[in-house]
């Protein structure tokens, strides 16, 4: 059995918080060049682009640029920058609750995703993070969605991440949100909601089905007032859309979702009526110095604050100033 070759570092920097593409040559390849291989591999990127990159020497290997008739060669690596996609900017910061050498834990706002994912690359946690405090090899120990605030972490060096997943996969991690959502006065709390939830992949919301639950989350009302009710959310599993889909099947959808109970297409720059819900701590015995650990968000929830200015638009990201424990 033929032992792959180990990846080399890459000669090409971040841009934007961004790393190149890497692409391997195949072993078993019959292109005459790299530029024969680039136009079959890539072939939603015009063969004109291509020829332009190689130019001007935007395509590399481990050895530097390659010029434009660069030969073949079976099981090297390329290196090369994307096109990157005109985005929004999310007018929103990331504050840092904690870093060390080993952790950066952050308050992520509404509408900023953790990381790079379609149409949001630059605009993400991670490469403003990685950009802001100078550590580019800064990666996710767990993802939090788009649409909702609150605490995440990321490890500053790559030996120290698979620990830290590690305790997200094996459900080692005490997670708290909170959400603002209708109060009906009928449904009975606490309790735990339990059900089977399949997500399909190109389709937007995820969807309870019939069969064994593969989903539990604990929902507690905290206070109420005005119609409206305060949650608190403790998912026992962490499927995709748990918590705001098990909380529209009890019937007190989370304000601001544009997908549960029915999907919506909100305008990319509205940026008005944030979700109402926010990863509010992290709880865990840390991998790598045994410490108890936990992390609190600052941000509030605006529609608790004052519903009809998040009702009329004026959704804002509230701070407050009780410091995050590690």
């Amino acid at each position: 059995m033929r032992r792959r070759r180990p990846v080399p570092p890459s000669p090409l920097p971040q841009r934007h918080g961004i790393d190149p593409v890497r692409l391997r040559m195949p072993e078993d390849g019959r292109w005459e060049t790299v530029r024969d291989h680039l136009v079959d591999r890539l072939p939603a990127v015009a063969p004109a682009l291509i020829d332009a990159m190689l130019r001007e020497g935007a395509v590399w290997c481990a050895d530097g640029p390659l010029a434009p008739a660069a030969p073949y060669r079976p099981g090297a690596h390329l290196w090369f920058h994307r096109e990157l996609p005109e985005e929004v900017p999310v007018p929103y910061a990331v504050e840092v609750l904690y870093r060390d050498d080993v952790l950066v834990v952050a308050d992520k706002p509404h509408f900023l995703a953790t990381t790079p994912r379609g149409r949001h690359v630059t605009e993400t946690a991670l490469a403003r993070l990685r950009r802001d405090l100078g550590l580019p090899a800064l990666s996710p120990a767990h993802r939090l969605d788009r649409l909702t605030a609150g605490v995440v972490m990321f490890t500053v060096r790559p030996e120290h991440r698979a620990a830290y997943q590690d305790l997200f996969q094996g459900r080692r991690v005490r997670k708290e949100y909170e959400a603002v959502a209708p109060h009906d006065p009928g449904l009975a709390l606490p309790r735990t909601v339990r059900s089977r939830i399949v997500k399909e992949r190109g389709v937007i919301a995820a969807r309870e089905v019939p069969g064994e639950p593969n989903s539990a989350s604990r929902v507690e009302l905290l206070e109420h007032r005005g119609g409206l009710g305060r949650y608190r959310l403790v998912p026992v599993t962490g499927r995709t859309h748990q918590l705001r889909l098990h909380m529209s099947s009890l019937g007190v959808p989370i304000l601001g979702d544009p997908v549960y109970p029915a999907v919506t297409d909100p305008a990319p720059d509205d940026f008005g009526r944030p979700l109402q819900l926010l990863a509010r701590s992290l709880e865990f015995t840390d991998p790598v110095t045994g410490r108890a650990r936990r992390f609190t968000s600052r941000r509030t929830l605006s529609a608790w604050e004052c519903h009809r200015r998040w009702a009329a638009g004026e959704g804002t990201q509230g701070v407050v100033s009780t410091p995050s424990s590690g």
